[in-house]
C-alpha cells in the first residue's frame, strides 16, 4: 500500500443495531470520499428513551488514499 492516506472520523446511527450503524456510516461516506480502503470502529454508544434503547451510534474512522 504505497502512497499517502488520510483518516476521517464519522458517526453512523441506526435504530436497528451497531452493524447497521457501521454500514450506514461507510455507505454515506462513500458518496463523497473516493479511494476508501479500511475502517476502524472507534467508539460505540447509544441513546435511551423511556428506559429502552432508542438508537445505536458508532464512531468510525475511515482511511482513504490521497489523490495527487
Amino acid at each position: 500500500m504505497n502512497g499517502i492516506y488520510k483518516k476521517v472520523d464519522i458517526v453512523g446511527t441506526s435504530s436497528v443495531g451497531f452493524s447497521e450503524a457501521i454500514e450506514v456510516a461507510v455507505e454515506e461516506a462513500g458518496r463523497t470520499l473516493r479511494g476508501m480502503s479500511w475502517f476502524e470502529v472507534i467508539e460505540q454508544r447509544g441513546g435511551i428513551r423511556d428506559g429502552k434503547v432508542s438508537e445505536f451510534q458508532v464512531t468510525v474512522r475511515i482511511g482513504f488514499k490521497v489523490e495527487r
